[in-house]
């Protein structure tokens, strides 16, 4: 799930954000040449990203293949729905392992653990079995589990790299990049799909290759800065940091402010924490749990929606809604929206906020099921109208990707204490990923039991009961400081028109 995973904070990103935050004011003037370096190392870094963006759509161009292959054995229906469904309730695991990797060995080397990882997922699947139904089933579970976890592990290394090397002028782009090459992911394992239709492993080795080169490109990246001060490896730093901040001067006096400032802000952040107490006790306060119980109904309406049931089963979900084209075809649109409206996203947020686009994201995709439902029930494939499916499709994961795809992760990071906001944020993912397992695994039950058009229609229901939700209860953070909402889930005097009125003078 960009990707997806679309992004998952933990307590290593926790401890990226007061250092990066308390080190602005002494950042080295930007200069072009810096600029440029630190946009390349960005960059290098998120091409990491795209191999468990891979993973993440890799089921919808091998499902078909594997359950109605005509030269290898198949999967059963269940068997498939556990091959599309299993990475979604690894995930977690894997973003627990990226808090952790992230303070004891790195930036650089957690990116390095995330393409080792990746390879040998991707090299279990090129080899499978080709004649043993059950051997091959426990080969592409045993591959999928493990991209799981490395789709979990990618959801902050990068993204953490990237504010961390960053100037302040350029964070808030260089971190959307986590997001946008999670889908550049999605559409190069969809078009490899349509490219090499009836040979699942043969894309499972390019995928593997293309992973090899994304291992071989961090070698040259310098390590983050930020924590190499909080290993107390200062001569390291200095040098590191020279690179990305463009200077070749030694004891240049802004490297020795920035540094300085870092220094400063490791030590601030570790008297707080010695100072922490239960979490269970925190989450007793309003000001977590609100925003938690808010979140998690969010990630609800998400995924029930139909949202990563369309990115995981894009090849068959189009057969499914009477797409004319090309199944295969119709993943890499999917893919490609995507990659376009998550870039879009990004100046769409700053200019509206997160409530317009949620109100309107949620009236799309509920506007594009029923009309899919319509479809189907109007049998329309024959008609002159035949292209409509394909239409409505493609503009269901545009008006997503506006706000319930792409919201709840971003907000995720938003809406928490700082103390706590590592803890309740995977407590949330962990959450949004358990619903997904359980929509992709029961899928394809509810296509056979129920029928196309009533699932859609469910997903559309789903979705308009999602608009009164962010209608009601789902708060503005634009232009909002961590404490402004922080004391609105507390119930001091800021309320939701309050924030939503001061947003609309911002």
């Amino acid at each position: 799930m960009t990707k997806d995973q679309e992004a998952c904070t933990v307590p290593g990103e926790e401890v990226a954000e007061k250092q990066v935050e308390n080190s602005s004011s002494a950042t080295v003037k930007l200069t072009k040449r810096a600029a440029i370096t630190q946009i390349i190392t960005a960059v290098v870094a998120n091409i990491t990203i795209i191999s468990s963006g891979m993973g993440i759509g890799f089921p919808s161009i091998a499902l078909m293949e594997l359950t109605n292959s005509t030269t290898s054995v198949v999967l059963s229906e269940s068997d498939a729905s556990w091959f599309a469904s299993i990475t979604s309730i690894l995930c977690p695991v894997g973003g627990l392992l990226s808090g952790y990797m992230l303070d004891k060995i790195g930036r650089k080397k957690s990116l390095y653990c995330i393409n080792v990882i990746s390879i040998i997922s991707w090299v279990i699947m090129s080899l499978a079995s080709r004649t043993d139904g059950a051997l091959l089933f426990i080969q592409l579970m045993v591959a999928r589990i493990i991209i799981g976890v490395a789709i979990g592990l990618s959801s902050t290394p990068a993204s953490i790299y990237a504010a961390e090397v960053a100037h302040p002028s350029l964070r808030g782009r260089l971190t959307l990049l986590t997001a946008c090459f999670t889908g550049v992911g999605m559409l190069m394992v969809y078009s490899l799909g349509y490219m090499f239709k009836d040979d699942w492993r043969y894309v499972c080795t390019i995928c593997g290759v293309f992973t090899v080169v994304a291992l071989l490109s961090v070698i040259p990246l310098p390590e983050s800065p930020s924590w190499l001060v909080g290993k107390k490896r200062m001569a390291e730093a200095e040098r590191h940091l020279k690179v990305v901040r463009g200077i070749k001067e030694d004891n240049h006096p802004e490297i020795r402010a920035e540094l300085k400032a870092l220094e400063e802000s490791v030590a601030r952040f570790r008297q707080a924490d010695t100072k922490k107490t239960s979490k269970i006790v925190q989450l007793k306060k309003p000001e977590v749990h609100k925003p938690l119980i808010i979140m998690c109904t969010f990630f609800l309406f998400q995924q029930f929606s139909g949202i990563f049931v369309i990115i995981v089963y894009a090849a068959s979900f189009s057969v499914e809604a009477g797409v004319a084209i090309d199944p295969f075809l119709s993943a890499v649109l999917v893919g490609f929206t995507r990659v376009v409206t998550t870039i879009l996203m990004a100046f769409i947020s700053d200019r509206f906020g997160r409530r317009p686009p949620a109100l309107f994201s949620g009236f799309g995709m509920a506007c594009c099921m029923f009309g899919l439902a319509a479809c189907n029930i109007l049998r329309i494939s024959d008609t002159e109208y035949h292209w409509l499916p394909t239409a409505l499709l493609v503009a269901f994961i545009f008006t997503a990707t506006l706000g319930f795809l792409t919201l709840p992760f971003s907000m995720n990071a938003e809406v928490y204490p700082s103390k706590v906001r590592g803890f309740a944020s995977g407590l949330t993912i962990f959450f949004g990923y358990t619903m997904s397992f359980i929509i992709l695994k029961v899928y394809p039950t509810l296509v056979s039991s129920i029928g196309n058009e009533n699932v859609f229609l469910f997903f559309g229901m789903v979705s308009l009961a999602g608009i009164g939700f962010v209608y009601f209860f789902l708060p503005e953070t634009k232009g909002r400081t961590l404490q402004d909402i922080e004391e609105y889930f507390r119930g001091g005097t800021v309320s939701t028109a309050d924030l939503v009125k001061q947003d609309t003078k911002a």
